[in-house]
């Protein structure tokens, strides 16, 4: 089953790519006509949305093999550190140029921003409890191990707010393409993300309707961050550079603290390795075809 699971799931990226690369003209130019508030807004519900769309297969499966797993946090690492590069950093640098007029004084607003973003969500980490986790074999009502599960989710849920941040940032810019690549890379990382956490639930004895109806809030939290994002930067443009470069750093940290070690954690080091730079080559290749 992991093996048919991954064929399809390649068959369907690909379908993916492709029905961007054909569809993209039409929405170009109907979401030409909407606010950056309203573009930021409707992004990153859809792309919240796709959380719930990872935990689809659970209707279909009860369990995953960890090196699938693995490899499918991996390719989420991957296509966010694409997006991270691309779609936030180089539009930083480039808006902030515009701005000041000097490369120098672009770097810098990079370092200050990714540096700020980075320092934001390592002391919301340490703010608020939460907990990694890998799913064993365990069974039972452990409630030490309920509890490992919940703070597990409300991770999940808690690093879905910059990433929504980061979605609602990416429409400041005069390229509507960048905010819809982000976000689509956004969607993407959510996938795997949404069968981790509904498979988590179900090894609690959840019925499958709970399992898939926690994860889509789980994914829901990312409007928030857009709102905010998209608000933001429409309030005062002047600090589009740096709200690009703080959702950049904010994207590098779960990339680094969250996402890669957690794919780590079980020794399929290889296979999440993979993952990393399947994601990163789906990502532009999604951004070529925009």
């Amino acid at each position: 089953m992991p093996r048919s699971f991954l064929i399809g799931s390649l068959i369907a990226l690909a379908l993916f790519i492709w029905g961007v690369s054909l569809l993209w003209p039409h929405m170009e130019e109907w979401l030409g006509e909407l606010s950056i508030l309203q573009i930021g807004l409707l992004a990153s519900f859809v792309a919240g949305l796709f959380t719930a769309v990872g935990a689809i297969p659970i209707f279909f499966l009860r369990r995953l093999k960890q090196s699938v797993e693995d490899a499918m946090m991996g390719f989420g690492a991957g296509v966010m550190l694409s997006a991270t590069a691309f779609e936030l950093a180089l539009p930083a640098v480039e808006q902030a140029e515009a701005q000041h007029g000097s490369v120098a004084m672009a770097i810098v607003v990079l370092a200050g921003g990714i540096g700020l973003g980075g320092a934001f969500l390592l002391l919301l980490h340490k703010a608020v409890p939460h907990e990694h986790f890998v799913i064993g074999p365990q069974s039972g009502a452990d409630p030490a191990r309920i509890r490992r599960v919940w703070l597990f989710i409300f991770a999940i849920a808690l690093h879905n707010l910059p990433e929504g941040l980061a979605v609602g940032v990416g429409f400041g810019g005069d390229d509507v393409s960048d905010g819809i690549a982000l976000a689509v890379a956004i969607g993407l990382q959510n996938m795997p993300e949404g069968l981790v956490v509904a498979i988590a639930l179900l090894s609690l004895g959840y019925s499958r309707a709970a399992a898939f109806g926690v994860t889509l809030l789980t994914g829901l939290v990312q409007p928030i961050g857009g709102l905010i994002g998209a608000g933001a930067i429409t309030l005062m443009e002047f600090l589009l550079p740096w709200g690009l470069a703080f959702a950049a750093g904010a994207m590098l940290f779960v990339i680094s603290h969250e996402i890669i070690p957690e794919s780590h954690r079980k020794g399929h080091e290889a296979q999440a390795t993979t993952g990393v730079l399947v994601g990163f080559v789906t990502l532009l290749a999604i951004d070529l075809a925009l």
